[in-house]
């Protein structure tokens, strides 16, 4: 998982594609939110912002 950042890193950095950094932030917070709602209680309060 660290080998993964550190090339995402090293491929922003060197291709100039700082936009992309915010992108992927915002990808994986959803991705986490999705993965803490489903077991939990909280999913149907956070379904309704969706």
């Amino acid at each position: 998982m660290l080998d993964l950042i550190k090339d995402l890193w090293g491929m922003m950095r060197v291709r100039k594609k700082f936009w992309l950094t915010p992108i992927i932030l915002i990808m994986v917070l959803l991705g986490g939110l999705i993965v803490f709602a489903e077991g939990s209680a909280v999913a149907p309060f956070i379904y309704t912002l969706f």
